[in-house]
């Protein structure tokens, strides 16, 4: 947990794991998302309030609704939709889920992502140990009629450099 410097200590918000599905004769994939946001403040030229979903002229504005809240909840939609489906629809024709799935979502991700690593280490051994693909839904909208999928992405590298 963050400190400030003050010396009182913020507690992180808890990152959200859930999973549908034990085959193991099926593949595990996990999906990764966040749902916090970048800071916003009227005064620095938002033109609505960052949290509250608000229509102006028939389109509606939410902070948050591309950068990440829209993608983690189009995942959970669709399996919601494939099961739906299965259930309403169930014959020779419809199949069984796939693959296995988890959900990783977190609420620190525009600030680092604060505490992810040390769950990432602590539950390594447990709720991560059958994963065999992750899928890093962090996306945006190209335009308002074109949404984005990420399918890979570069990873990060850091460098200190000391000059004497």
């Amino acid at each position: 947990s963050p400190q400030l410097p003050d010396g009182q200590v913020l507690p992180l918000p808890s990152v959200i794991l859930g999973e549908l599905g034990k085959d193991p004769q099926k593949p595990t994939v996990c999906f990764y998302g966040h749902v916090d946001v970048q800071p916003a403040k009227k005064e620095d030229g938002w033109n609505t309030d960052p949290y509250t979903l608000t229509e102006i002229d028939g389109n509606l504005y939410g902070r948050g609704a591309t950068d990440n809240k829209g993608p983690v909840l189009a995942w959970i939609n669709a399996v919601e939709t494939f099961r739906a489906l299965k259930l309403v629809y169930f014959s020779k024709f419809m199949q069984a889920m796939p693959v296995n799935f988890k959900f990783v979502i977190e609420g620190m991700e525009e600030a680092g992502s604060l505490g992810l690593e040390k769950l990432l280490e602590e539950e390594n051994q447990n709720f991560f140990s059958d994963v065999d693909y992750i899928v890093i839904s962090d996306n945006l909208w190209l335009s308002n009629k074109k949404p984005a999928l990420t399918y890979g992405s570069r990873g990060n590298a850091c460098f200190s450099v000391e000059v004497k």
